[in-house]
């Protein structure tokens, strides 16, 4: 049975701003508050509201959101105009606090079976190839407790 995942709540944050976004990406510099809906991370990470609406459960609702035709190109789109700024550092592109988002996000995408190697490429241009450690975690307690299931 495929499980369905409600990302309206994606797509409209989403299209309110997304090419504000574009341009700070391609600036290199974000200037607005749009983390959480770009660049999703693990739920659980984050203690915001904010956090948690935008959280994304689990692996699969993760491979979901890269399947989703808007969602997933919109993703990958977002990594690639960040990559650009690459040498500027995570922090300078981002923030501080926005850059371990970025950094949970695309930890956990790269960790999607079959997903856009731009992710790893993110992972080793702006941390050294190091994923984020929480995520990780979180990824190996959520498949453990899946073989015991």
């Amino acid at each position: 049975m495929e499980t369905h995942y409600d990302f309206d709540r994606f797509v409209s944050a989403q299209d309110a701003v997304y090419d504000s976004v574009l341009a700070e990406l391609e600036k290199g510099r974000k200037a607005s508050h749009w983390m959480w809906y770009i660049f999703p991370q693990l739920e659980g990470l984050g203690r915001s509201q904010t956090s948690q609406f935008y959280g994304i459960a689990d692996r699969d609702e993760a491979a979901a959101y890269l399947a989703h035709p808007v969602l997933g190109k919109r993703l990958i789109q977002c990594t690639k105009l960040a990559i650009k700024h690459r040498a500027d550092g995570a922090e300078t592109v981002f923030g501080g606090m926005d850059a371990l988002k970025f950094h949970s996000s695309i930890t956990l995408f790269s960790r999607v079976k079959g997903s856009s190697p731009v992710f790893e490429s993110a992972l080793f241009g702006f941390f050294g190839g190091i994923g984020d450690q929480q995520t990780l975690r979180m990824l190996r307690i959520a498949y453990i407790e899946s073989l015991d299931g």
